[in-house]
């Protein structure tokens, strides 16, 4: 074997080979660990109107670790989607010192029961909101369900006139609607949006004819609905009412 010089040099340029792998590998982790690549800017790449600059500046400041390789990009993703109005984050390396992020944030649609929202995928979210929104209050679990009933009611109620302001779901599955004209709907368990839409029909060809101040409709009779009116008095003269019968 010590005679053979092509099989010598052979042994050689192998042993360098593994010398210069050795050498780099040891020199990445080195650059690695040493912080030669710190991150020196995080640049938000989305227009934002609920997470100000300050909430994203104290995340950069006090949640990222590690330099521009070793930065975990999940951990960095999770620990912007802790703000309040933050429903999901992307995060990517920008070379050689930059990361781009890209911020989506919660669209508020309702008021979940007692606190909270429900952003328009139906997701609860807790984020402070002053504006005006309609209340959604229902099992735990419900409220892609109840924004999708809320949506649907709105639809058929607007062109007569009212919209849904609350919307509550008992634990038996019954339902019940406030209106904005704070006339309340029981609807029950089943047909709902049959029987919306049957309130719908009345409200526009009797109902918002009357004189009479209207508190509460009870749609779960199979065919028509009970009115509740506190100051109607019958008598002569008086209007006949609609029956709970077709």
């Amino acid at each position: 074997m010590w005679d053979n010089h092509r099989l010598l040099r052979g042994v050689a340029n192998l042993l360098l080979l593994a010398s210069i792998l050795t050498l780099l590998v040891a020199g990445a982790q080195w650059v690695v660990r040493s912080g030669l690549l710190p991150i020196r800017a995080v640049h938000i790449r989305s227009k934002l109107t609920h997470v100000t600059q300050e909430q994203l500046r104290y995340v950069a400041e006090h949640e990222l670790k590690g330099s521009f390789l070793t930065v975990d990009i999940t951990e960095t993703r999770a620990a912007f989607e802790k703000l309040p109005w933050v429903r999901k984050v992307s995060v990517r390396r920008s070379w050689p010192d930059r990361l781009e992020i890209d911020v989506e944030e919660h669209q508020a649609a309702a008021r979940w029961a007692e606190n909270g929202l429900v952003n328009t995928y139906g997701e609860w979210f807790d984020a402070a909101f002053s504006q005006p929104l309609p209340l959604l209050a229902g099992p735990k679990g419900s409220e892609k369900e109840m924004l999708a009933a809320y949506l649907a009611f709105k639809q058929v109620l607007q062109p007569v006139g009212v919209l849904p302001e609350e919307l509550k779901l008992s634990a038996r599955r019954a339902w019940q609607v406030k209106l904005d004209n704070s006339v309340i709907l029981e609807l029950g368990r089943q047909d709902i949006g049959l029987r919306v839409g049957r309130f719908a029909a009345s409200w526009r060809d009797q109902l918002s004819r009357l004189s009479y101040k209207i508190e509460y409709v009870d749609l779960r009779y199979p065919n028509g609905f009970a009115v509740r009116m506190p100051d109607y008095k019958p008598g002569k003269g008086a209007p006949a009412m609609p029956r709970p019968a077709a």
